[in-house]
């Protein structure tokens, strides 16, 4: 089973309708899949995407490009949100430099309000970080020295002395159809190199389509061939990739069920 750690079912291209990405995903061999927030002030509409579908699970968070419209949040806005069974994880947050979205100080405000809120809950914080490496390693060693908690890099497309920066401080790393990508050598070669017990793929859904599907809306089944470029660069088969990254992914989100132990 493969499970898409990252994709966005509220977002148009999938919202419409979410049944049909669901089948496609699970003739795919996706059993799972994890929506993501991006504004604390939708959840409400991400939660019920999840609460409608069995095998989708959610996030509460705010994207850095938004962190100035929501930087009169608490960490108590994003716990309460943390009893709802399908609320499996906190984010995405981080720092993105990328584009001029979201003033880089309530971004890394928002950041380690994110930090305290996965501290708190034991829930991963999925971390989006862009043209920030710096930046957001500082943050990570610093916030662990206060106090260790989980968390995965998304959608890789840093450095690799962050990605073994991060795998030091115990977290996790995924990727994304980028890594699919002709002009994305040293991604792979990161993907090549770091501990497998700390690799996750995702699709970013409805965004960076892997190839062979680039330019097309990106969806929960593409994931599959994310895992097989990662299996090639890895030396191993699909089926070894899709079972070290789905145990990877129970290890990580704690909270969901693994369906392959009923």
């Amino acid at each position: 089973m493969l499970v898409d750690s990252h994709c966005h079912l509220d977002f148009p291209g999938l919202v419409e309708d979410v049944a049909a990405v669901r089948a496609r995903a699970q003739d795919a061999g996706v059993g799972l899949m994890v929506t993501i927030s991006t504004r604390i002030r939708r959840m409400d509409e991400i939660l019920a995407i999840a609460k409608a579908n069995e095998n989708v699970f959610c996030s509460v968070g705010t994207h850095p490009h938004n962190a100035s419209e929501e930087k009169d949040l608490t960490v108590d806005d994003i716990l309460k949100y943390t009893d709802e069974p399908k609320v499996v994880a906190i984010g995405e947050a981080g720092l993105d430099y990328h584009y001029d979205n979201g003033d880089p100080v309530d971004q890394a405000a928002g950041f380690h309000r994110h930090i305290e809120a996965a501290r708190q809950t034991g829930l991963p914080l999925v971390i989006h970080t862009r043209d920030a490496d710096d930046d957001t390693a500082k943050i990570l060693r610093d916030e662990t020295r206060r106090g260790a908690f989980p968390f995965l890099l998304h959608c890789f497309t840093a450095s690799r002395a962050l990605a073994e920066t991060a795998v030091e401080l115990g977290g996790y790393v995924s990727f994304s159809g980028v890594l699919t990508f002709k002009n994305s050598p040293e991604i792979r070669e990161t993907a090549a190199a770091l501990p497998l017990e700390r690799l996750l793929v995702e699709t970013d859904a409805p965004y960076l389509a892997p190839v062979p599907k680039r330019g097309k809306p990106n969806e929960p089944a593409f994931v599959a061939h994310t895992a097989e470029v990662l299996a090639d660069v890895r030396g191993m088969s699909l089926d070894e990739i899709s079972g070290a990254t789905s145990d990877n992914f129970f290890r990580l989100f704690s909270k969901v069920p693994d369906p392959r132990e009923v």
